[in-house]
């Protein structure tokens, strides 16, 4: 059979389970947090404590300066947010299967589903976080504008981006396990690699296409310029066509990679 004739009907399968899909993200997020005295609010707690951790840290303890005219606090949770978002989701969805590895039994179950359901129970959380920068925004005095709406390109360039690296990253860990912890770690130093809490202008002109070639700045930025510069994605093009071709071989390799070894993955567990 031919690879893209392969490939749309591993898309349309997916699809097909989008009931399958819901369930199980509903399932998900409640299991999760389950049998806790604060049950669901735990999901927004760490975050918000780490944003205002990383604030009095920056903003109180090394007198951080306003960037781009604006207080510290509303520049860092654009960039940070989305960070969380990408961090939480890549790691789940890296150890989905495993988690879920008794319905590798049910032939007829679809394992591809599950980085997806992974993904849109961090997103559950992450759309209350969105609501968090516009009110923070708004007690700061600055009215909601119509590049608001363009946040809603760059999740889905999120999740697009991510769904591929799950499905190439929860292949692997089936059988190097090892796969989860160099996850872990690529994601440590990608926050501190990433402009999230520095501004890229801090960096030499030279160095900054090389911090660039990162798909995740193309996100966290767009978040910036989305609610602080009001620059829209088409204004900065090259950088635009160079994360959807590498987010589109990413999300190719990994259906394919995923097609490939999962066949193999009952015998490994």
């Amino acid at each position: 059979m031919h690879p893209l004739k392969q490939l749309l009907i591993f898309l349309k399968h997916i699809f097909d389970s989008r009931n399958a899909i819901y369930q199980l993200t509903k399932r998900d997020f409640k299991t999760k947090y389950l049998g806790s005295y604060l049950g669901l609010l735990w999901a927004f707690v760490q975050p918000t404590v780490t944003i205002c951790v990383l604030w009095f840290v920056f903003q109180v303890g090394f007198k951080a300066m306003p960037v781009a005219d604006l207080p510290f606090i509303l520049w860092l949770i654009t960039g940070m947010i989305p960070w969380f978002f990408f961090s939480e989701s890549l790691s789940s969805a890296t150890n989905s299967i495993l988690e879920y590895n008794y319905l590798l039994k049910q032939v007829v179950f679809r394992l591809s589903i599950l980085p997806i359901v992974k993904i849109l129970a961090a997103l559950f959380i992450h759309l209350f976080f969105l609501l968090f920068i516009v009110v923070m925004f708004v007690i700061y005095g600055y009215i909601p504008h119509i590049y608001y709406l363009q946040i809603f390109y760059y999740l889905f360039a999120a999740i697009f981006l991510l769904l591929g690296l799950s499905w190439i990253t929860c292949s692997f860990v089936i059988f190097l396990r090892d796969v989860g912890q160099i996850i872990a770690m690529v994601l440590q130093i990608g926050f501190w690699a990433t402009p999230i809490f520095w501004s890229i202008n801090m960096i030499p002109e030279k160095y900054r296409f090389y911090l660039k070639l990162n798909p995740v700045y193309y996100i966290t930025e767009g978040y910036r310029e989305s609610f602080i510069y009001k620059i829209g994605f088409w204004e900065h093009w090259e950088l635009t066509v160079y994360f959807w071709c590498i987010s589109a071989f990413i999300f190719i390799l990994g259906a394919v990679l995923f097609r490939r070894l999962r066949p193999h993955f009952a015998d490994v567990l």
